[in-house]
């Protein structure tokens, strides 16, 4: 009798996101030069560099705050086609207000610092188009738990609440809808390094719990290192070294890299 071994099968993936050929300049400043970026499902992408290297710039691209001077941008979503760069402002917001999350560094950015943290998230909802009231407050209310904020202050106001605990009310905004893709742009920056650890930990049991993908900016390779799966390394407005965290960490190649890693070491 002879047996017949079928080939392994090799399972390929698509990726979620993809930026091609980005490139922004104001002015005579340079931001960004042509730059590739490809995030997969489940994935958390780390981008690192100093102040001034692009990568914020690179993470409100993401979000359609800005459009570049040239380049695409594409999500692998239902109903969701082409290069989104290219979309109106109201698709723009619809689209962000639906399927893309972000945590801002500066709470007032993305909180209504007066109105109550619930109201915050039940915002978001609102924008989707939900106006069940009952709805409203038990999707705001499940948001707020998942990103372990005190419910006994769900009705006080971001103004009234701590740095970490304002990080946690953008949080819960951001993923009340469940969006495709979360971004973070330096979500403990001056915090505490016992809130930075705790927003840390809620995150990271976010994306295990949740397959949420996330794009998460920092000049902090602690936080990286905590939450990456893959980084990029900008400096100067372009990408120098790219490839899985523990490479990066372990085996830098470039010289900024090795800079940047020693640095932290």
């Amino acid at each position: 009798m002879t047996l017949t071994l079928d080939a392994p099968r090799i399972v390929t993936v698509d990726p979620l996101l993809e930026l091609h050929g980005v490139n922004k300049s104001y002015g005579p400043v340079v931001a960004l030069r042509n730059v590739h970026a490809t995030v997969f499902p489940g994935e958390v992408l780390g981008i690192v560099g100093e102040s001034g290297s692009g990568k914020s710039t690179l993470l409100r691209m993401m979000n359609l705050e800005e459009t570049p001077d040239s380049g695409s941008y594409t999500l692998d979503l239902p109903d969701v086609d082409g290069n989104l760069f290219e979309l109106d402002r109201f698709a723009r917001r619809m689209l962000c207000a639906t399927r893309i999350g972000i945590v801002y560094q500066n709470p007032h950015l993305g909180l209504l610092m007066k109105h109550s943290s619930s109201g915050n998230v039940a915002e978001r909802l609102l924008v989707a188009g939900e106006r069940r009231f009952a709805v409203l407050r038990e999707k705001a209310t499940d948001a707020l738990a998942a990103s372990e904020f005190p419910l006994e202050r769900l009705d006080a106001p971001p103004i009234e609440l701590s740095g970490g605990m304002q990080q946690r009310v953008q949080l819960a905004k951001a993923i009340a809808l469940e969006p495709a893709l979360l971004l973070l742009d330096e979500p403990t920056t001056g915090l505490d390094v016992s809130v930075q650890a705790l927003v840390l930990d809620t995150l990271k049991r976010l994306q295990q719990d949740r397959k949420i993908t996330m794009v998460i900016v920092s000049h902090d390779l602690g936080v990286i290192r905590t939450l990456a799966d893959r980084v990029m390394v900008m400096r100067r407005g372009e990408v120098v070294e790219a490839g899985l965290a523990d490479q990066i960490f372990q085996d830098p190649q470039h010289a900024y890299t090795q800079q940047l890693v020693h640095a932290k070491l």
